[in-house]
């Protein structure tokens, strides 16, 4: 079992699967600071100074200044700005995925030639004009004789 559970381990997918995968988590640190450290600000400086970050719904009942105050008092709250952040993070990631997909897809194109047109399997009857195999001597719809 061992061995087997080492081969699999050891196999090129799913070493290139655990890189991705560390790769993405680093990506998504950049993207998640891209969003809530350079993007928003400005925007929410155009918006009269708000930080989508402290954007909320409160469940409770009570007041409270600022999310973090609300989280602190234990109140139920509903977190509208961090979604915000969270779909725009979201957004930039499928956006530069879109993108590296597309030229690795573009490359791919570049480095196989296309195949060659296939040999063609039917051809046309001289005297009904209708689809027989090639290879035919009679034309199965009228019944002429091919000849070669």
């Amino acid at each position: 079992m061992w061995q087997e559970f080492k081969k699999f381990i050891l196999r090129g997918n799913v070493l290139d699967m655990a890189v991705g995968i560390i790769i993405g988590g680093a990506f998504n640190q950049i993207v998640t600071s891209l969003v809530n450290d350079v993007l928003m600000p400005p925007v929410g400086l155009l918006l009269g100074r708000v930080n989508f970050g402290d954007l909320f719904i409160n469940l409770s009942g009570g007041t409270y200044e600022s999310l973090a105050k609300a989280q602190e008092a234990g109140a139920a709250t509903i977190n509208y700005g961090m979604f915000i952040n969270h779909v725009l993070s979201f957004l930039i990631v499928a956006f530069v995925m879109f993108l590296i997909v597309r030229e690795v897809n573009r490359l791919r194109e570049k480095a196989t030639p296309p195949a060659p047109p296939a040999a063609p399997t039917t051809k046309a009857c001289p005297y009904c004009y209708s689809q027989i195999h090639i290879q035919a001597t009679r034309c199965p719809q009228c019944t002429s004789v091919l000849e070669e």
